[in-house]
């Protein structure tokens, strides 16, 4: 099938979207399907409650974006999205100490998921070109192991069924994903999955940000200190539009969570450092706690199978969902858009393109894959069933020699510009293994441990703090 002409996208989040918007680049006609109603402006909506808690979109998301939309990420910017450059705007507290605030080598892009996902969704279907089914069930997929060849959906209002027929069919549909049940309803061999779930767990509020706070004072991220051998307990501040915070307090399995408006500051008191819990005690809050207990990684290995069907395509959360603390989700869909558009450039559906465009989408998984998973494991009753040789084996070597990058990276000015390009998914996580590294580790020169949050006196004075020490911002 040399000239596709439908194509139809299970999902219409932030995945399904940029993933309908490059099949209209090479498609006639995309079809989104949505079992939700989706706002026509930036409001929650059931089907994504990790939406309530932060997001970052890395710059190497934002990137491609910006590539495939292009101006996305200066409008977004210009509507009240933060863009903070890591890490002269970040203040972290890490498992091994405070973070220098070194000259910015990557950014991310902070605001609220449902603003980000409307500005998103509302240029793609701008176009036109995507016609999009809402409040419609996904019963299962038609065709057979060979070839997928659409799906037949329920109207959720009248209960009709219908099927919508298609050359090329990718499933977006997040965390929910039926997938598994409906290749085992077409006789494809079951996917290979991997879990690793430290049980994390989110309890958020949006707060006003003192005045000039929201611009001018840097995020703020405490994290917890695996090597204690006890339950996590994590906090961030995060600029947002409208000159908000959002506070979202997290916990791995065993600590408890709070659900409450009343237990949340008390919560983020039992933090490794109280600046969390002083920002908020002088804050507004402007919602009560949303809380969310879905936070697993876990990741289907589609490209394992002999036999993969033509005509179906798994990408997003459907495909690898990481644990939304390191702020992976976002980007690597956008690494697995820019993926598809490439395959679809060279092959199109010609027979076997789809095999191929599947394994170039997982291929962009597996370093947001690996860094979640094998960070997880590291925290008391963590629970894994896993075949990833990467985390079944050399958990000791692999947990030292994690220490010591990042005893190393927090210090060092150039250590660190590589360990963010790998976090941020610019640079691939085997730069961390390379010759250069390696030798940039002993040679450059490492700062002085801080002892104390690398706030100025100015920003202090900005959210009415005093100055417990006098700390350069600037990791000189």
């Amino acid at each position: 099938m040399t000239e596709p002409k439908h194509g139809i996208v299970l999902g219409g989040g932030w995945a399904g979207m940029l993933a309908a918007h490059v099949l209209a680049r090479h498609l006639e006609r995309v079809t989104v399907v949505e079992r939700d109603v989706l706002p026509d402006g930036p409001r929650h909506r059931k089907g994504s409650p990790q939406g309530r808690h932060v997001h970052v979109l890395w710059s190497s998301g934002a990137r491609i974006v910006d590539t495939l939309l292009p101006g996305m990420i200066d409008q977004l910017l210009d509507a009240g999205a933060r863009r903070i450059g890591f890490h002269q705007d970040l203040v972290t507290l890490t498992s091994h100490g405070w973070q220098h605030r070194f000259p910015p080598r990557q950014y991310a892009l902070m605001c609220t998921r449902p603003f980000l996902d409307w500005k998103v969704r509302d240029r793609v279907l701008a176009t036109g070109r995507i016609a999009l089914r809402q409040r419609a069930e996904i019963l299962d997929l038609v065709g057979d192991a060979k070839r997928v060849s659409g799906v037949r959906v329920r109207d959720m209002d009248t209960g009709a069924r219908e099927t919508l027929e298609a050359d090329l069919v990718i499933d977006a549909s997040g965390r929910g994903s039926r997938l598994r049940h409906w290749l085992s309803a077409l006789e494809v061999p079951p996917l290979d999955e991997d879990i690793v779930d430290a049980g994390i767990a989110y309890a958020t509020r949006v707060y006003q940000a003192p005045p000039g706070a929201a611009a001018g004072f840097p995020a703020v991220n405490v994290a917890a200190d695996h090597r204690l051998r006890e339950p996590g307990r994590f906090g961030v501040v995060y600029p947002q539009e409208d000159d908000t915070w959002m506070v979202t307090l997290s916990c791995t399995r065993g600590a408890g969570l709070p659900a409450h408006d009343d237990d949340f500051l008390p919560y983020a008191r039992t933090l490794r450092h109280p600046l969390v819990a002083d920002l908020i005690a002088l804050a507004k809050p402007l919602t009560s706690v949303a809380v969310s207990r879905v936070g697993a990684n876990r990741r289907l290995y589609p490209e394992r199978l002999e036999i993969w069907p033509e005509g179906l395509l798994v990408l997003g959360d459907a495909l690898a969902a990481f644990n939304p603390i390191y702020g992976h989700g976002m980007s690597s869909a956008a690494r697995a858009a820019a993926a598809l558009d490439t395959e679809l450039q060279r092959s199109g559906t010609d027979v076997g393109a789809t095999r191929r465009a599947q394994q170039a989408i997982s291929a962009t998984v597996d370093d947001p894959w690996i860094m979640a998973a094998s960070k997880d494991v590291e925290y008391v009753n963590c629970r894994m069933s896993a075949t990833d040789p990467r985390l079944t084996g050399g958990a000791v070597a692999r947990q030292r020699f994690s220490d010591l990058i990042s005893e190393r990276s927090i210090r060092s000015s150039a250590v660190c510009d590589v360990v963010t390009d790998v976090i941020s998914l610019t640079a691939p996580q085997s730069e961390l293994a390379s010759n250069g590294f390696l030798s940039l580790m002993h040679k450059d020169r490492v700062l002085p441990e801080l002892t104390e949050p690398p706030l100025t006196a100015e920003e202090l004075a900005l959210v009415k703090l005093t100055p417990r020490s006098t700390v350069s911002a600037g990791g000189s």
